[in-house]
């Protein structure tokens, strides 16, 4: 059974094997990001903090975003999809960042929350086929390849950096504080 805490949080398995420690605290982290952006409006979505651009609304995006490119695209080697495939990186490469602005909370909830449970899925059947040392399938510019273990820890690291971002800006927004 998953405990979970006051913000709907399933909180990590206190002596868990590797995989469901890894994925517990992806897991956690996932639902401080949504924690965060929980019941706001656009106006709220697209709130900024001083000189920084960055808004709850673009870190949404943002995650949705990371999440299809490690889990689908490296991990699996599948191509972009929808609405990543469409965007000319070159030409924009912060284009999740501010085009959030454009989308409804609604819409940012659903695609994060659809390449979230893409992910998870893609990250059981990396498990299945090879576990924790499997090896993405799209190589890093010099050639190395980096385990599901390796992705599953930045996962955790870019997410729990984003969170401090989306607690400086739940603050702004109404006054909300904790963890």
């Amino acid at each position: 059974m998953i405990d979970v805490d006051e913000h709907g949080r399933p909180e990590p398995p206190h002596a868990g094997d590797e995989v469901s420690t890894l994925l517990g605290f992806l897991d956690y982290q996932r639902a401080t990001l949504e924690w965060k952006c929980r019941g706001l409006d656009r106006a709220a979505l697209t709130t900024t903090v001083g000189a920084s651009s960055m808004t709850l609304g673009g870190l949404l995006k943002h995650l949705a975003y990371v999440e299809d490119d490690w889990f689908s695209r490296d991990l699996h080697g599948h191509d972009l999809r929808p609405p990543w495939n469409a965007v000319d990186w070159a030409a924009d490469p912060d284009w999740e960042w501010h085009s959030a602005a454009d989308d409804t909370p609604e819409q940012l909830l659903a695609l994060w929350r659809d390449a979230v449970a893409r992910s998870r899925s893609l990250a059981a059947q990396a498990l299945a086929d090879g576990g924790l040392d499997r090896l993405t399938r799209r190589a890093w510019p010099d050639g190395r390849c980096p385990s599901l273990r390796w992705v599953l820890v930045h996962m955790i690291e870019e997410y729990a950096r984003h969170n401090g971002h989306a607690d400086l800006l739940r603050e702004a927004v109404d006054g909300s504080t904790g963890e």
